[in-house]
Parts: structure tokens; C-alpha cells; sequence
């Protein structure tokens, strides 16, 4: 009989515990989720310009040989850097060899005959007409030479400058003729990004603005500075082309790839801007924000739309509007329409 007694009080206090639980579990919810909440406002940041844009080296060259031939040597695979002077191609120079070889031939022969000439004209035993003849022969032998010289030297291309070969449109073997551009060369220590700026923003760009390059092939930012403006606009766009300088000790921004810039204009302008902690994600990446209605202490789901950053606030293009309260703390607890309690 003691035990059944000892066992009923025992259930009998956690009955108890238990409903003081559910009592204290009912009284928070209708008390509310503790959040704070702050005054949706409009900000004043620096205007900036936003342009897409390609690049290019600082410095790009097509280079083809001067001369006909047969490709025999090539330095380097498209992406390879090339130092400057280097030996990037060559061609067979054997045909140009035998000609040069017979110009010197011709040009040790005619020298001969103008210096037996050149001694007999002193002695007047030659005419004027018969020594002028042999003197133009002596020049045109030389000049034969020197180009021959010239073809067979040509038979070999050099890069002009420190850079990546960005193009090979050759292969050994193939016959190439002369001035065909073959290789593009582009020094890309320093690149440029064309971009097209709208006639109406044209007035903010200057010389030497900062911007701020970010290439999504490589999913970086870089800083450059606006270093062209153009002077004509392009005629069906409207627009001004303008080259922003961006330096590439790593050689990983390469010709071809897209950027997008952003360029301050130096002027102002206001914003709607919340903190960036109140800005929360769904699994699909989209941005919401919970929206405090302080007469029915209730908050509200909001979809939203993100600009860019000013500092430690972000800017919200579509959703909400000034003087609107949003939840900066407490609002992982939250839920669409969940009571809540202002701290």
C-alpha cells in the first residue's frame, strides 16, 4: 500500500512539471519571438557606372614571315609565353641560301672586273661610258646581295615583344606565303578592357578613375583605371569606348575573356539600403527579408531584390520601401506571420 502511495505522488508531480511546461511553451509563443528590428532608410553613396567590356592586351602583334617558304621550327604552343626577341618560327632557308651564295659569286666577279676597270680608267685607257657601265653593275651586284642576304634572314621571325603567344595558324611542314599574318603575339603584363559607355554617362567618366574589373572566367576583381575615353560615338549605339588599364602579374586575365566594370562617378546618389544580416536565402538562392508590422507585432515574408554593397549595408532594388521596419536580429527563429515581441 506505501508503494502504490509513493507511486501516485510521484505521477501526480509530473503531471505537474509537464503542464507547467505547455504553460510556459503557450505564454512565449502568445508573448511572441524576441527580434530587433530596425527603420528602412534611404543612404547616400557615391554613383557608379556599370558597363560590360572585353580584353585585350596592351600590346598585340600579328606576325607572318616576309618571305615565301616551308615551315621548318616552332617555339612555343598557343599560351606559352615568349620572351622578347625570341625565336618563335623558321622556315627551310636552304633555296634562299644557294641564292645568296650565287649573289656573292656575281658581286666578288663584278668587283674584280671594277677594280682592273677602275685602274685602267686612271690610266685613260678606258672610256667614261664603258667604267660608268661597270660602277652601276658593281651597285646593282650589292644591292642583289643584300637581298638576299635580307630574304634569307627573314626566313627566321623573332617576337617582338615580352608576351603570350595568343594564336599559332600554322604547323611544321606547311607552305606559307609571304605576309600571311600566322601567330598573334600579345603582351598581357598590363590588359585592357574595352567597354562601351552610353552617351548619358559619358560626362562622369574621366581619365584616371579607379574601377573595379571583375571577371567571371576566373570569378575575380581586380582594380584598373580608366586610361581612353573615346571622342566618337559608335553610330547605331550611341556609345563611347572607353579602355580601363588592369595590371596581370599572374598572367591569368587573357585576351578574349568578359569583365564587368564598375567605375565612380563622383557624384551621389540615395539608395534603399537594410543591414546585411537581415538579408536571409532560400535553397535557390533567393533573398528575403522579414518585415516587422508593429501594430499586429506580427512579421512578414518578403521577397526581395539585391543591388550592390555600401559598406556594411546592401542596397534592395525591389520589395521593400523607406520607413518600413525589417528585422536585423532574431530572424532564423521566424517564420511567415510568426508573433513577435520587439526587443
Amino acid at each position: 500500500m506505501k508503494i502504490c502511495h509513493l507511486g501516485g505522488i510521484c505521477f501526480f508531480l509530473t503531471f505537474l512539471m509537464i503542464l507547467g511546461c505547455n504553460s510556459d511553451k503557450t505564454v512565449n509563443e502568445q508573448a511572441g519571438v524576441p527580434v530587433v528590428a530596425k527603420q528602412i532608410a534611404k543612404i547616400s553613396i557615391d554613383k557608379e557606372i556599370s558597363v560590360s567590356g572585353n580584353i585585350e592586351g596592351r600590346k598585340t602583334v600579328k606576325l607572318g614571315f616576309l618571305v615565301a617558304g616551308k615551315v621548318n621550327y616552332i617555339a612555343a604552343n598557343e599560351g606559352e609565353p615568349l620572351a622578347a626577341g625570341q625565336l618563335l618560327a623558321g622556315l627551310d632557308p636552304e633555296n634562299y641560301k644557294i641564292a645568296k651564295e650565287m649573289a656573292d659569286a656575281n658581286l666578288d666577279q663584278v668587283q674584280d672586273e671594277y677594280n682592273r676597270l677602275s685602274i685602267m680608267h686612271e690610266r685613260k685607257s678606258v672610256a667614261d661610258g664603258d667604267f660608268s657601265k661597270i660602277s652601276s653593275a658593281l651597285k646593282l651586284a650589292g644591292a642583289q646581295q643584300r637581298l638576299h642576304n635580307k630574304n634569307l634572314s627573314d626566313t627566321k621571325l623573332y617576337s617582338p615583344l615580352k608576351g603570350v603567344l595568343l594564336k599559332k595558324g600554322t604547323e611544321v611542314g606547311e607552305i606559307v606565303g609571304a605576309g600571311l599574318p600566322l601567330f598573334i603575339v600579345a603582351d598581357i603584363s598590363v590588359v585592357k578592357v574595352n567597354a562601351a559607355v552610353p552617351e548619358a554617362d559619358l560626362q562622369q567618366m574621366k581619365i584616371g578613375s579607379d574601377a573595379a574589373v571583375y571577371i567571371s572566367p576566373i570569378n575575380s576583381t581586380f582594380s584598373g583605371k580608366v586610361v581612353e575615353i573615346g571622342s566618337v560615338a559608335e553610330p547605331t549605339t550611341r556609345s563611347f569606348d572607353v579602355k580601363i588599364e588592369v595590371k596581370n602579374p599572374r598572367l591569368i586575365i587573357r585576351p578574349g575573356m568578359t569583365a564587368e566594370i564598375k567605375v565612380m562617378s563622383g557624384r551621389k546618389t540615395d539608395i534603399i539600403a537594410v543591414p546585411v544580416e537581415a538579408v536571409l536565402r532560400e535553397l535557390d538562392n533567393t533573398a528575403y527579408v522579414f518585415i516587422a508590422d508593429k501594430t499586429r507585432n506580427q512579421a512578414f515574408k518578403r521577397k526581395i531584390s539585391l543591388g550592390r554593397m555600401a559598406g556594411n549595408n546592401i542596397e534592395i532594388t525591389s520589395g521593400v520601401v523607406p520607413n518600413e521596419w525589417v528585422v536585423t536580429g532574431g530572424q532564423h527563429k521566424l517564420n511567415n506571420g510568426s508573433s513577435i515581441m520587439l526587443k
